[in-house]
């Protein structure tokens, strides 16, 4: 796994709002299967790329 110091800024800003300001179980879950699908996406373009 990637060291913190090494992700783009934008990520570690995401990771330090899940871990401070989220606060309910029901918006973790929204944000997870809103990265998920994000993922899913982009690495779906990247196979169809190569």
């Amino acid at each position: 796994m990637i060291a913190f110091e090494q992700l783009p800024k934008s990520i570690k800003k995401s990771l330090r709002y899940i871990n401070q300001d989220v606060k309910s179980i029901e918006k973790l879950e929204q944000l997870e299967k809103t990265l998920v699908l994000y993922i899913k996406k982009r690495k779906l373009q990247l196979k169809k790329e190569n």
